[in-house]
């Protein structure tokens, strides 16, 4: 779900066009694709200039198969045999000479509905001047890339390589340059370095005589500059790999490149120096900043990844872009992928919940929320144009699935009304999205659209943006004269309304701002688009009528600045002919322009000058080197053309001469004329304004056309709502369901029905008040600013004050609201969850509402405690201790034994039985927001055993690291120093270390277990035994282990729990008492484990009944099963205990490093 800009109409966007022929095979074709790695194009050079100067990328069929694509557009090799050898050689000899000399050419006529056959060939008639140049030594070459400055310029560059696909690299170049307009070509190998191997072209677009070319990175990194066209080069060395460029729109010398490991670059002087502008950019997601728009014209535009998803919106000075100078324009994260920076427009998206919201500023203004249709849900979006500062955007809705709808903005791109629903749409070579729809060039407010009608795709046209839709007329004839009968709706024309992806062919559709009216296209007649039996058809008074001139699908071009057109048949095998028509395809001209049959790669011209020159590049045979033919058809006519040579033609739609509120008189060359059209001449003769009607209007925001062609409010919005901003006393435009269609030039004369009405205020009490967050989260880290944003939905803003109370005992107020329009902002110090309330207030009533806002930091460490050996049948503590604390903002999941679902709750601490003798793993998960971290312990289970006590040597202080995997391994090692003094098996003891200091550890004696059950009696008499022995053992000082070498550490009894051998089967509900540990804290200590038994992990409790032979074993945590009654604000903080244990124990417990953590955890165990 991604914004977002269309494939077909981007602004900017980058362009790799690969043109395969097989060399070396049997098949041959030319394949182009788009891959935005390698050119970025600028969107303001416009279309009329959009293929000149541009650098295209040719690779053979040998290319590796993954570049091809469906759609083919190109040659095939002919079925006739390739001839080889000495005959091969002397054939290209031949023909060069004929090309060189005189020249070579056939004309034939031919006018609509004629078959080529039946032509007559005149000979005297004008001609073409053509000449071949061959790239010789290049024949290996797979790769090409063409340019051609244009502007009247004479050069050409041609980049040819070989690509070795095995390798992954080029391994050999070649440069030639032409500066005749492709009569000679120049071999540049020993300028720019007998040994440099050259990847990829570039030219700067605000001057065409700057050209920097990329050597490649296996070899060198190094980029190679030209001033002059590429007459001379220098070569700078560079750091880092280059992925695209993109060239500032009106400094010739400022760059960005993008390196493959997602750092961007910026360079002041034309790619001699770089300096690092920020890391981890998006691909393709960085901007100059538009002129006029944005104060520093150095400032730069960039979307950074910050996590997996999450982006953030930089924007910085491209030599400054320190973290201090950067701007953070947009409040909080961004979708990765979505900036898009086109023109007046910032586009970005935020996607909470699985719904995407997208957001707009206008003017660089603050961001708002674009506002679509209430239920239009979408789920997905692409900016198709924002020209005349109004924004076309394709969005997909919650109930499509293959299909978009076309919405239209008002000016600051934040009110959008439907225009047309199930626009098709298909995917490019990339994945990228391509919306069938097409700006018509030259008539303002006209676009073609292919909508999924019954799951059929027909053709509409506009000529109001979008108001209203029609299909498209057939022609009354075919190609060869004979009539056709289609009547809409049934039947109508279809066309096909992609661009090409190769900018060097002509593509599926054609029109141009120099020719209004006149359109191109490939399509077929009935009733729908078909991918098959394609023809030619064109219009040349806008779209109301249309003639079909070729039933094959050619290429056609503007020439002679549109005053002619060139025609190239598309199809698999090579041709030897061209079609030039001076009369808007009422007559065609074929020309013969080469002996030999041509594959025909791409053609190169600039339409829009006055040297006539077209250069078609391609080859002879699969075998042959790459060709450059050129060809001057300045021949075609005999003067330039005066007053007398033109005539005036009227835009109308079906008869109606009002179009976008103006009567358009045009002003075209008589068609047939054989005069050359003067570069500047003035296209439209004269313009009126009309009188507003219908037809001028749009429905507004939350309007829906009926069939009628009236609009009404949809059910989901109140036409009677006030603007917050309106007071009593004043006045405000009220919207009538209409709004005026941008550029829109009709003149408004009286009252007009579908004009806003001006209506005095009301006074209204505050009515639908809401209170947000800037970015829209619930969530804020501790110590960051929180902005809080209220809406108001009625009412007078400016009499109503707001009291927005913070929840931490802050509270602020506003005597009105539009104080408070920028946002509030507020700072939170401690974890928790607030709850924000917002009262609105005037003098008519009052409203309020509610936000309840999680303030959190992150998790920095977890850690489980639990009891080492718990008892079968009984209640145990398991509690976790988190860093830093957190208060009611955490999510716990317990995950025990082999529970297949986890226990969730708020609180660190359950309560658990386990009923099951053996090893159990705990494990707990905590949630910080996004972030888990977790920990795990195992618990061994016992129907009953003995535990002690136990400390250390003060030496072993001096060695505590205090962390989890030392207390491990020291009590392995004690564990087995017992084992070894006193012959129980290791298997029988367990030994716990607590964190802290001083080092303190409990040893647990467990029955064997493979005693059976009729001997329980003796088995915890000689648990008892065991104990007295490790008593006496202690306390002689027999147990010690080595640290290290001649470090003795010694291990002591500290003291015996109180628990004497119990029988765990009897259990007693007395009260619980506190033997005494300290005679100073007696009663302290007995009313704080009187109070807090139930939920300290740590504290074992015995309890002794004078009535009862045998006391019993008292669990560690609560009986109760309700875990929900524990309250955490009565839980004393870990400092408390710490204290309280240690005061028991008559322990100074501060550690020697400040950096530890001193307080004591201790196992939730003993006690048996």
């Amino acid at each position: 779900m991604g914004l977002w800009r269309c494939g077909t109409f981007s602004l900017s966007f980058a362009l790799l066009l690969h043109v395969f022929h097989a060399k070396f095979g049997v098949r041959a074709g030319i394949s182009f694709t788009a891959d935005r790695r390698f050119y970025r194009l600028e969107s303001r050079v416009g279309r009329d200039e959009a293929y000149s100067g541009v650098s295209i990328q040719l690779l053979d069929d040998n290319s590796e198969p993954k570049w091809r694509e469906k759609t083919r557009v190109g040659t095939e090799a002919p079925k006739t045999e390739p001839i080889e050898g000495k005959a091969f050689s002397e054939r290209k000899r031949v023909l060069r000479r004929s090309v060189r000399g005189a020249p070579s050419y056939r004309t034939e006529y031919r006018r609509a509905g004629e078959e080529a056959k039946g032509a007559h060939p005149r000979q005297s008639d004008p001609h073409l001047d053509t000449s071949t140049f061959a790239l010789s030594g290049d024949s290996a070459h797979n790769q090409a890339m063409v340019h051609w400055s244009g502007h009247n310029s004479s050069v050409i560059l041609i980049l040819t390589k070989l690509y070795d696909f095995n390798l992954g690299a080029v391994t050999e170049s070649s440069l030639w340059r032409s500066s005749d307009y492709g009569s000679t070509y120049t071999k540049l190998n020993d300028k720019v370095g007998s040994r440099t191997v050259l990847s990829y072209l570039y030219v700067c677009p605000t001057n065409k005589r700057k050209i920097m070319m990329l050597s490649d990175p296996e070899v060198e990194s190094a980029v190679l500059i030209s001033s002059d066209e590429g007459a001379s080069f220098e070569k700078h060395p560079i750091s880092f790999n280059v992925l695209s460029l993109l060239f500032h729109p009106a400094q010739e010398n400022w760059i960005l490149a993008y390196s493959h490991d997602g750092k961007l670059y910026s360079s002041m002087d034309f790619g001699k120096r770089w300096q690092l502008v920020h890391d981890n950019v998006m691909p393709g997601r960085f901007y100059w900043a538009v002129m006029g728009l944005d104060r520093e014209s150095d400032a730069v535009h960039i979307e950074t990844r910050v996590a997996k998803g999450r982006a953030q919106y930089v924007k910085c000075r491209a030599q400054r872009c320190t973290e201090a100078n950067r701007q953070y324009l947009f409040p909080g994260h961004v979708d990765t992928n979505s900036l898009v920076v086109q023109d007046e427009y910032v586009f970005t998206q935020v996607t909470k919940s699985g719904r995407a919201s997208y957001f707009v500023s206008y003017m660089r203004e603050a961001f708002k929320r674009m506002q679509l249709p209430k239920y239009c849900l979408p789920k997905d979006m692409h900016i198709i144009s924002t020209d005349e500062k109004q924004v076309l955007a394709a969005v997909q809705e919650w109930n499509q699935n293959h299909t978009y709808s076309l919405y239209i903005s008002d000016s600051p791109g934040v009110y959008f009304t439907l225009s047309l629903e199930n626009l098709r749409t298909t995917r490019g070579p990339t994945g990228n999205l391509l919306v069938d729809f097409y700006t018509v060039e030259g008539i303002n407010g006209m676009y073609l659209a292919n909508k999924l009608v019954d799951h059929r795709v027909k053709t509409f046209i506009t000529f109001n943006k979008g108001q209203t839709w029609a299909l498209l007329p057939a022609p009354a004839a075919d190609a060869a004269g004979s009539n056709i009968h289609c009547v809409r709706p049934f039947c109508s024309l279809h066309l096909h309304l992609e661009m090409s992806e190769n900018p060097y062919m002509s593509g599926p559709i054609t029109s141009k701002k120099s020719v209004p009216g006149i359109i191109v296209a490939t399509g077929n007649i009935g009733t729908e688009l078909s991918s098959t039996n394609h023809g030619m058809f064109i219009t040349s008074d806008a779209g109301n009528s249309w003639r079909q001139i070729f039933d094959e699908e050619h290429n056609i071009w503007f020439l002679d600045n549109g005053g002619a057109l060139l025609a190239v048949l598309r199809a698999p095998t090579p041709i030897r002919h061209l079609w030039i028509s001076l009369d808007e395809g009422k007559k065609w001209d074929r020309h013969t322009f080469s002996l030999t049959p041509f594959y025909v790669d791409g053609v190169l011209m600039e339409s829009e000058s006055d040297n006539h020159i077209i250069t078609f590049f391609g080859h002879f045979s699969h075998r042959s080197e790459w060709q450059l033919m050129k060809i001057d058809y300045k021949g075609l006519f005999s003067q330039r053309c005066m007053d007398g040579d033109y005539q005036t033609w009227t835009l109308h739609n079906k008869g109606e001469l009002c179009v976008m509120g103006e009567k358009q008189i045009f002003m075209k060359r008589r068609p047939g004329n054989p005069c050359m059209l003067s570069q500047d001449y003035s296209r439209i003769y004269s313009s009126e304004p009309c009188q507003c009607t219908a037809y001028d209007f749009e429905c507004d925001y939350g309007w829906e056309r009926r069939s009628d062609g009236k609009c009404s409010p949809a059910f989901w919005f109140d036409p009677n709502g006030v603007a917050k901003s309106c007071s009593a006393g004043q006045s405000f435009l009220n919207s009538t369901g209409y709004r005026k269609v941008l550029s829109n030039n009709c003149k408004e004369v009286g009252t007009n029905v579908y004009s806003p009405r001006r209506q005095g205020c009301r006074p209204t009490p505050p009515r639908g008040l809401r209170l947000t967050t800037g970015g829209g989260e619930l969530s804020a880290l501790v110590g960051s600013n929180v902005t809080f944003v209220v809406h108001l939905q009625d009412g007078d803003s400016l009499r109503t004050s707001v009291q927005l109370d913070f929840g931490d005992g802050i509270r602020i107020t506003y005597s009105n609201l539009s104080r408070a329009d920028d946002g509030i902002q507020h700072a939170y110090r401690a974890t928790g969850i607030y709850r924000v309330t917002a009262a609105a207030e005037n003098s008519l009533g009052s409203d309020s509402c509610v936000l309840y806002l999680h303030i959190i930091s992150q998790v920095e460490r977890v850690y489980l405690s639990v009891p080492l050996v718990a008892v079968r049948g009984k209640e145990t503590n398991l509690t976790v201790v988190v860093w830093p604390s957190h208060i009611r903002t955490l999510t716990f999941f317990w995950w025990i034994a082999n529970s297949t679902e986890p226990i969730v709750t708020l609180d660190g601490s359950i309560s658990y039985t386990f009923q099951k003798e053996g090893t159990n793993k705990v494990t707990v998960q905590v949630a910080s927001g996004s972030a888990v971290m977790q920990d795990s312990r195992d618990i061994t289970v016992k129907e009953f055993f003995r535990s002690l006590l136990l400390s250390f040597s003060p030496t072993l202080d001096e060695h505590n690291p205090d962390i989890p995997e030392w207390r491990e391994d020291i009590g392995r090692v004690v564990q087995t120093a017992l084992s070894r003094v006193s012959g129980v098996p290791a298997s029988q003891l367990l030994v716990s270390l607590y964190p802290g200091l001083p080092t303190t550890a409990e040893l647990f004696i467990l029955p064997d277990v493979i005693t059976p059950n009729e001997h329980k009696r003796q088995t915890r008499e000689e648990l008892q035994m065991i104990s007295d022995v490790f008593v006496a053992l202690l306390n002689q000082g027999r147990v010690h282990f080595e640290l290290k070498v001649d470090t003795r550490i010694g291990v002591h009894v500290t003291q015996q729990t109180l628990a004497p051998l119990v029988d765990s089967t009897a259990l007693h509900s007395g009260s619980a008492m506190l033997v005494l540990i300290s005679v100073v804290f007696v009663g302290l200590a007995a009313f704080f484990i009187y109070k807090f038994k139930r939920k300290i992990p740590w504290i074992h409790v015995e309890t002794e009944d004078s009535r009862e032979k045998e006391p019993e074993v008292i669990s560690t945590v609560s009986q109760k099963d309700d875990m929900s009654k524990v309250n955490l604000a009565d839980f004393p903080s870990e400092k408390d205990f710490m204290e309280k244990e240690l005061d028991a124990r008559k322990r100074a417990s501060l550690g020697r490093n400040m950096d530890r953590i001193v307080t004591r955890e201790y196992p939730n165990c003993t006690n048996v």
